[in-house]
Order: structure tokens, then sequence, then C-alpha cells
């Protein structure tokens, strides 16, 4: 994890809808919550540009946070992001607190790569059909990975490959695989397009019919 985050948090004594509403338009902050771990839950406020800012960054979603409230420092990951149903803004956070020696549960982006010079596509016309984008790991916060990457430069027509297939750094695990051989989803495959193969298909039968005219000639 090469990046840090650091969020700058103010204590939030006023609660309901209202004080929300007016914490929004005349400060510019966001109600937000600090939980977990062996301490009561804080409620706080955060800058609302400032958290909009770091969202723009994917590896936000997937790194250890570091919270700063009254001077002191916490490590957190987000949880929940609420936002307005139609509006351009953020309405409330969520933060776990995490520690060096406790496991957390955290979705992290895959990266495809290579995928526009996979031979099944750039020779053989295939499509990649992506399943899933992010992956549910669970690892120490020291070992959690800002992506996991996915290298297509070697994946055939017509093969899948499953959640099993990806490859992980030392002391991360994929939740889903936790629950059984059932959970071993799809990731992406390289499939030819449906058109093109209508069309095999097609010239196909056409050769057998000209053979078979010909035979009977």
């Amino acid at each position: 994890m090469s990046q840090e985050f650091l969020i700058e948090a103010f204590p939030r004594g006023d609660q309901g809808r209202g004080a929300s509403r007016r914490l929004r338009r005349e400060e510019r902050k966001i109600p937000a919550i600090v939980y977990g771990g062996k301490k009561e839950a804080v409620s706080i406020s955060i800058w609302h540009n400032e958290l909009k800012k770091a969202l723009e960054n994917e590896a936000f979603f997937s790194h250890v946070l570091t919270i700063e409230l009254d001077g002191k420092k916490e490590s957190v990951i987000l949880k929940d992001l609420q936002r307005h149903p139609y509006k351009p803004l953020l309405t409330h956070a969520d933060f776990l607190r995490v520690d060096k020696d406790h496991e957390i549960h955290v979705n992290v982006p895959l990266h495809f790569l290579n995928e526009e010079s996979a031979p099944a596509i750039k020779l053989q016309g295939g499509v990649a059909h992506h399943q899933i984008n992010e992956v549910e790991v669970i690892c120490l916060p020291q070992n959690l990975p800002e992506f996991i990457e996915v290298d297509m430069s070697e994946v055939e027509m017509d093969q899948v490959i499953h959640l099993s297939d990806l490859k992980l750094s030392k002391g991360v695990r994929i939740a889903a695989l936790l629950q059984g051989e059932d959970h071993d989803l799809p990731v992406v495959a390289i499939h030819k397009p449906r058109a093109a193969k209508t069309e095999d298909t097609g010239e196909g039968e056409e050769g057998e019919a000209g053979e078979e005219g010909e035979d009977k000639e």
C-alpha cells in the first residue's frame, strides 16, 4: 500500500436529520461514525468536498485510512457510504476501526491486464466478458492489496477464469472460496461474438449441403 489517506474529523454532538441537514448546508460537512474494536462508537463530521475528492481515487476504497480527531489518529476502513438519491452529494459515511492483529474484510477491485493484446481477442476476434469487477478479501490490514491483477495474455477462447484462478499476495484469502466450491464464481471469459458464432454455424451447414448435392450428381 504505497498511498496514504488522512481524513480530518471533527466532534459531532447534535444528532438527527435536522442537525445533519444544517451540517451539510451551513458547514459543508457530512455526518459520519467511527465504530468497532474495543472502543465505543464516535459520531464525527468530515469535510464533504475533501471526502468526495478522495473517492475519485479507486485506491481509497481498498486502503487502510487514517482519521485524525482532536489530534489523535486511528486506522480505519470505509465500510459504508450513503449518497443523495439524485444530487451529486454524499450524506453519511461509516468507518470501521482496524488494528494490525485482526483480519479485515474488504472489497478489492480487479485490474484486467493485457486484455487487448490477448491472442484470443486480437487474433481470433474474441470478446472479454467480465462477470465481476471486485472481490471480497480477508487479510490483516498490513497485507491488504490495493487491487488484484488478472492477466489476460494467455486466456484462450472460451476459457473461463474463476475466483480460484486469481493470484493472491501472501496472507490474502478470498471470502467466497471459504464457503465451498459452489462459490468459486466465474470472473472473466473470452468468447466469440454471438453473430460470429452464427455465421460459422451457417457456413458449416451450407458446406455440408453443397457436398450432399455434389454427391447426388
